[in-house]
């Protein structure tokens, strides 16, 4: 559905200096998958997006959504869209700013309340409804980003940084937002700083660096929610690890009575832990290292990200 080719992004700055933002970067999404975006600050996902929203054109490649450039696509078919920094009149009340982006976002009329009244219930804003935008609270204005770029039923779902002032709460409800928001003809793309999250939301995560596309990790495997949020474990043993690391394979000896686990989910580690128990491994401890996602970033991006 989503198709970069090639693409790149570079800009002048005020000096003059020829500044290369995104350099060639080669992806797709296809219809049914979550991507997540990562990359530490000044990677090049801004970019990518603004883009992909048709806010800005490649400076070479192409960028084509369903065949069609971004621009030409958006303005017939529209894009749910989450900006990192939303900027609202903060004299509207929230349900006026509702209606009024309802209208902007096509929304016939007759259906303006109805979906307004929807997204308000489905991010459980309600008591907030009446406020102005200057008295909502960082995360009740976060929530209402998220309502209002799901006011309309569109194919393609683009957030940036959409946890960002949420409370832990609603970081963990976001997950069932995106949840419901999956349909086998929807492609959605997460732009994110928090690798958690895309670790448990997204299908595959691209990983971004000084403009360059990475790698890409799938963290998730044909949809299948077993595979997500697979993390790196540290097993310490008394005596030979032998038994341990035959219960896993691609296991290593990290130092003396120490064994890291290849990345893991939960059922798998204790299937493997009952396997080594058996064969008379003698486990004094378990230390979770890091995540799968987190591992791959590290090795992309380097120590300093």
């Amino acid at each position: 559905m989503i198709s970069l080719r090639g693409v790149s992004k570079s800009y002048r700055s005020l000096t003059g200096k020829q500044v290369l933002a995104v350099d060639d970067v080669t992806l797709d999404v296809a219809p049914g998958e979550v991507i997540g975006i990562a990359g530490p600050n000044g990677a090049g996902k801004t970019t990518i997006i603004a883009m992909l929203l048709g806010f800005l054109r490649p400076s070479s490649g192409t960028i084509t959504i369903n065949g069609h450039p971004p621009r030409g696509y958006v303005e017939r078919n529209g894009i749910a869209y989450v900006p990192e920094l939303m900027a609202l009149m903060k004299t509207w009340r929230a349900d006026q700013a509702l209606r009024r982006l309802a209208t902007l976002a096509g929304v016939s009329d007759d259906r303006v309340t109805l979906e307004v009244d929807r997204v308000v219930a489905l991010l459980e804003i309600g008591e907030h409804r009446k406020k102005r935008i200057k008295a909502l609270s960082k995360g009740n204005f976060q929530r209402l980003g998220l309502a209002q770029a799901l006011l309309r039923d569109h194919d393609v779902v683009v957030f940036d940084e959409p946890t960002h002032g949420l409370d832990p709460v609603w970081t963990q409800r976001f997950r069932s937002v995106v949840s419901g928001l999956r349909k086998p003809e929807r492609a959605i793309l997460i732009a994110s700083h928090n690798l958690d999250e895309l670790e448990r939301v997204a299908d595959r995560v691209a990983i971004i660096d000084h403009g360059r596309l990475q790698r890409v990790v799938t963290v998730r495997d044909a949809g299948d929610a077993r595979t997500a949020g697979a993390r790196v474990y540290i097993v310490r043993v008394a005596g030979d690890s032998a038994a341990l690391l035959g219960a896993f394979p691609g296991a290593s000896v990290v130092s003396p009575g120490e064994v890291v686990l290849p990345p893991l989910d939960v059922s798998a580690l204790n299937a493997g832990l009952q396997a080594a128990l058996a064969r008379g491994a003698q486990v004094t401890g378990l230390s979770l290292r890091e995540s799968a996602l987190e591992a791959e970033f590290h090795a992309a991006v380097g120590g300093g990200a």
